[in-house]
């Protein structure tokens, strides 16, 4: 029985997490600047961010279709087992609902999403003044319930780790081998 993830989804795992925290982090910044040249920088990064964090979640979501996760201990009762699959559920929902609903707020305000600045994605919907502070709003509060889930999902790793003691947070660790 296979007792870890595998070292790409470990990578995919710690990389996506730091991008989403780098990238909520600036977005709480950058919202609450005033109108300059580093603002706009920073609207830049944050879009830039997204697009990597989308394309990451593709790439996990795939790898992670196509490779089986490591089951749960015996010891875990069902009802965690089912929390568990939930919780994770959700947070892929979000990799993928977070920046999409970036994606479309930033479309209907007008202005293109420009990746690294040298790649225009496509326009897939107008502007649209009527829609913006709705997706603006949606935007926020997928963003919030991301960061609520997030907190869920390292609160259940602490537990694990130092209450249950079970090995969980292990699974998800790069191994000694992978570090040197």
């Amino acid at each position: 029985m296979q007792q870890r993830y595998t070292n790409i989804a470990i990578f995919f795992h710690w990389l996506i997490a730091l991008m989403i925290i780098g990238s909520f982090t600036m977005g709480l910044v950058m919202t609450d600047m005033t109108l300059s040249p580093t603002k706009l920088k920073y609207y830049s990064w944050h879009k830039w961010a997204g697009v990597t964090i989308l394309a990451l979640a593709c790439l996990r979501l795939l790898w992670r279709l196509t490779h089986k996760a490591p089951a749960y201990p015996a010891s875990m009762p069902g009802w965690q087992k089912s929390s568990a699959n939930a919780l994770h559920g959700l947070l892929y929902v979000l990799m993928f609902a977070v920046p999409l609903s970036g994606y479309f707020y930033t479309l209907a305000a007008g202005f293109p999403v420009v990746y690294f600045g040298v790649l225009e994605l496509p326009v897939l919907i107008a502007k649209n003044e009527a829609l913006k502070p709705v997706l603006k709003e949606v935007h926020f509060w997928l963003n919030m319930t991301l960061a609520a889930t997030v907190a869920l999902h390292v609160a259940a790793a602490v537990k694990h780790q130092f209450i249950d003691r079970d090995g969980i947070v292990r699974r998800m660790l790069p191994s000694r081998s992978t570090l040197s």
